[in-house]
């Protein structure tokens, strides 16, 4: 093999190359992997199979969590949306659902996702504006009007008012006759990449992984079909990092909340098979399909070995997608159809669980329907007509791929190593480790850009003068004193005196040691407000501040 290669080598492709140069000097991922001109079975040795590779369905899990994949079914095609008030928001989630969309993904604005009521002054300006408002049960009742909640899958991005969040969902569900266990979904609930890369925390580190780690004790007891968190890469990579960042990042953040479930007395494989993740879904196609495989990879043998978990289950990494908004551009965006239908490629070929493809028209405002149901049809067709769901992990022993996936494995490791001599990932979070690395690649791929090294296809190549620009979607400013004036009425027409004291109760928890959900569960039952739920636990916990790293 080797012999045949340095043939090849000298024979064919140094004069292929003298007489027709390559396009640069160097092929690299984002993660600075050398890419050879061709890669053959020593990438790839047979010999790696068992431990490596394997079958689907087993440990490592590198082709995948379920034996057959899709072909039992697709993924749930989960379309991230969100706007305005409760009833708008409704509206899009009834269209996204008889377009064919399998799961609801709900997205929150500001001042919901950062314990803020829209009456606050804090809340000015940004009411509806990103997301959707929720500050009371009356909200989620009508966010969720009609919708079969014993039947959808919900995802909810949210992180540090996730308790919240869930207390409201489930108290809607039990006013419906629903019970806890028929309830399926997630809260992303990741309040340590806050800290990292995105900026919606509240609490410090030692509150958050507290409601966090008794979020995790409540579902496993109450609500077994609930996913209690989504350790999130997404915002990592959004934030600039490479692929190999992102999976470690992620998987460190992982760890730190493991850890803390344990130390606080819970068994691994009691909540462990309940986790899932959110990765992005960059633009280099193979390192992305690459990416996952090598993460499952990772978790598995890092929660068998490092928390020893018995539970096969506990060992799978099950992961949501999103294809990466940054990679979005203003300029052309009819390109943007092009990419996402790439990345959500990769994420199928990667062996995703659930997927959001985003709009053509996200870089200039949030998604209208339109685009909106262009991006689910980009994944209906994937499914129905690509074939490539037809063939468990399709890619699987390529060698260019399998190269990727040991080489991004190791970089990665190298990172989590990194992140154990600092003490772990809250400390080195604290010290500003992985923001430093996230700030210097992110430079990296900025001056690449700007340099012509990297191209993008309507921004730096290829541009035509500024086109108008498509219909877009616009938030009404006045929903603002609407929603404002809802919360004001919604206070005034309750019991005010039960309301203070399940408030009271959330504290004196709060300073104690008992589970946090059930008394937010029962805050919002009295009719209690997410500010001021959160307000309750800001006067035990205090709020963070950002340390900024240079």
């Amino acid at each position: 093999m080797r012999a045949g290669r340095e043939r090849w080598l000298a024979q064919l492709w140094k004069p292929a190359i003298d007489k027709f140069p390559e396009r640069r000097t160097r092929f690299a991922t984002s993660s600075g992997i050398e890419l050879p001109p061709v890669l053959d079975p020593e990438a790839a040795p047979a010999s790696a199979f068992p431990e490596k590779i394997g079958w689907p369905g087993e440990y490592p899990f590198t082709r995948g969590v379920q034996p057959t994949m899709y072909r039992g079914r697709p993924w749930t095609m989960r379309q991230y949306a969100g706007f305005g008030t409760a009833e708008e928001s409704n509206r899009r989630y009834r269209l996204l659902l008889a377009a064919g969309q399998t799961g609801l993904s709900v997205a929150f604005d500001l001042p919901t996702q950062m314990g803020r009521d829209s009456d606050h002054p804090r809340a000015r300006g940004e009411v509806g504006r990103v997301g959707v408002a929720i500050d009371t049960i009356e909200d989620m009742e009508t966010l969720l009007d009609g919708l079969p909640l014993d039947q959808v899958s919900t995802s909810m991005t949210i992180n540090a008012t996730a308790s919240i969040l869930l207390a409201l969902y489930a108290a809607v569900a039990a006013k419906r006759g629903v019970p806890f266990e028929r309830l399926s979904g997630t809260v992303q609930n990741d309040v340590l990449k806050e800290y990292i890369a995105r900026g919606t925390y509240i609490y410090p580190p030692e509150g958050s992984l507290r409601i966090a780690t008794d979020m995790f004790a409540f579902t496993a007891a109450k609500m077994p079909r609930w996913n209690p968190i989504s350790i999130s890469g997404y915002h990592i990579r959004e934030a600039g990092s490479t692929a190999a960042q992102e999976i470690a990042f992620t998987l460190g953040d992982g760890i730190a909340y493991v850890d803390a479930a344990v130390r606080a007395g819970l068994d691994v494989d009691a909540f462990a098979g309940r986790l899932s993740f959110f990765f992005n879904v960059h633009n280099h196609f193979l390192e992305e399909v690459a990416k996952f495989r090598a993460a499952r990879r990772l978790w598995a043998r890092i929660v068998r070995e490092r928390f020893g978990a018995r539970d096969t289950r506990s060992w799978a990494l099950r992961f949501h997608a999103q294809t990466a908004g940054s990679t979005l551009t203003a300029q052309q965006p009819d390109n943007n159809v092009v990419r996402v239908a790439l990345q959500a490629l990769a994420a199928v070929l990667g062996g995703c669980q659930s997927l959001h493809t985003n709009g053509r028209d996200e870089a200039l405002s949030l998604p209208t329907e339109e685009a909106a149901k262009l991006a689910l049809r980009t994944q209906q067709v994937i499914a129905h007509e690509s074939g490539v769901a037809d063939v468990v992990d399709p890619l699987g022993g390529a060698y260019a791929v399998e190269r990727l996936t040991d080489e991004l494995e190791g970089k990665a490791e190298a990172y989590l190593r990194r992140i154990d001599d600092l003490g772990g990932m809250v400390r080195a979070i604290a010290e500003g480790f992985p923001q430093r690395e996230i700030q210097e690649a992110a430079y990296e791929e900025q001056r690449a850009l700007e340099a012509g090294e990297r191209v993008v296809v309507g921004v730096n190549r290829y541009a035509e003068p500024a086109a108008p620009p498509p219909e877009l979607l616009r938030v009404d400013p006045a929903l603002e004193e609407r929603q404002s004036a809802r919360v004001r009425a919604f206070r005034a027409a309750r019991d005010g005196a039960a309301c203070a004291r399940s408030l009271r109760d959330v504290e004196a928890a709060a300073r104690g040691t008992d589970n946090l959900v059930p008394p937010i569960l029962a805050a919002v039952q009295a009719r209690a407000t997410l500010g001021e739920i959160s307000d309750a636990l800001r006067n035990v916990f205090g709020e963070y501040r950002e340390q900024v790293v240079l």
